[in-house]
């Protein structure tokens, strides 16, 4: 069995992050989500990966390499538009020949593992097996509709009036099947070869579709707010371990990760935190589910239930940052001139709050 990884959109929803780097390679733990579903598969015995790539492919290619730090062998698929996930299937046919497969959106992240899905797929052959989740938002999903046997018998496309709560979760595994179905769909009202649509098709004609529905979390990282609770969730379960520097009057309390360079001097940091190789936290305070990563510099500034990217530097500011996601290289800092204004300089789709 192979593995799929799509790692080629656009991650409007994510901008101005996105502007300038990949959405799946935005970290959660300080750790990019793109690996999470590498190790994912890793785990499950999936040793041969596609990863479909778009105008990002660079630095994703940078980022992963040849896959030998997880033991597998990755490939490179790249898709010149996204025009939906079928297209995605389509595109990677030369690698996926006549294999089954797993296929992993790049920017979930799901609690469950998934070994006793893939040995359950071994064991009892379909040509589909779909993972759902119960949502609370169904309508911004897809979802799957059941007949009176507890079969799948519709899939819908984020519908205005959803007849179900249970969405399709970002992974799913397929026979050879799949190629004849996305080959026999046409693209939706949006321009897209979507993959409910092909599933829908092997349903249609009489193939095998099974459902799965999972139990653990599971979280599509595309948003700002989704990212912060992917890594509420992420760090509640962090190993405690103070490797760096800890100088002066510090109080530290709680599940701390401080990586061998970091420092941290005349703080207090209240965990779960992880704080990234080269980070300096100075005169300050960092709060419960706070990722820091490498070479950030938190000096006389509060923070707390927020991702601060590599580089960044939050100097001076006096009041306190929540919920917040802090691109790389970032400065923010508070103005020493008077009268006390505020000055900014924001890119295209920024988001910004002051109280």
């Amino acid at each position: 069995m192979k593995g799929l990884i799509l790692s080629g959109g656009r991650g409007t929803r994510l901008r101005p992050i996105t502007y300038t780097g990949a959405k799946q390679l935005v970290p959660v733990a300080n750790k990019p989500v793109l690996f999470y579903a590498i190790e994912a598969l890793a785990a499950a015995g999936i040793h041969e990966i596609g990863i479909i790539v778009g105008d990002t492919a660079a630095e994703v290619r940078r980022a992963v390499g040849d896959g030998s730090r997880w033991g597998v062998q990755i490939s490179y698929i790249p898709q010149e538009t996204p025009a939906g996930l079928a297209h995605a299937v389509h595109v990677a046919r030369p690698f996926l020949a006549d294999d089954p497969f797993i296929m992993y959106l790049g920017d979930n992240l799901i609690r469950d593992s998934l070994t006793p899905l893939v040995e359950s797929f071994r064991r009892e052959p379909a040509d589909a097996w779909i993972l759902l989740s119960r949502v609370p938002h169904p309508e911004q999903f897809g979802v799957a509709v059941f007949d009176e046997q507890g079969r799948v018998q519709r899939l819908i496309e984020k519908p205005a009036v959803p007849p179900s709560d249970y969405a399709l979760v970002g992974v799913y595994l397929f026979s050879p099947a799949i190629h004849q179905a996305v080959a026999a769909i046409r693209p939706s009202p949006r321009g897209e070869l979507e993959i409910t649509d092909a599933i829908q098709w092997l349903i249609d004609t009489g193939r095998s579709v099974r459902p799965q529905v999972i139990t653990g979390w599971w979280k599509d990282t595309g948003k700002k707010d989704d990212m912060l609770e992917a890594n509420r969730i992420i760090l509640d379960d962090l190993v405690a371990d103070v490797a760096g520097t800890v100088e002066g009057a510090c109080e530290l309390a709680g599940r701390i990760s401080l990586a061998p360079t970091a420092i941290i001097r005349n703080s207090t940091v209240r965990g779960p935190v992880i704080i990234g190789e080269g980070a300096v936290i100075e005169d300050a305070y960092i709060g419960p589910y706070t990722a820091i990563g490498d070479r950030v510099v938190v000096r006389q500034s509060e923070i707390e239930h927020s991702i601060v990217l590599d580089g960044a530097q939050i100097l001076d500011i006096g009041g306190r940052l929540e919920d917040s996601l802090i691109g790389r290289d970032v400065l923010v800092r508070r103005g020493q001139s008077k009268p006390h204004s505020f000055k900014l300089m924001l890119g295209d789709h920024s988001q910004i709050e002051l109280i």
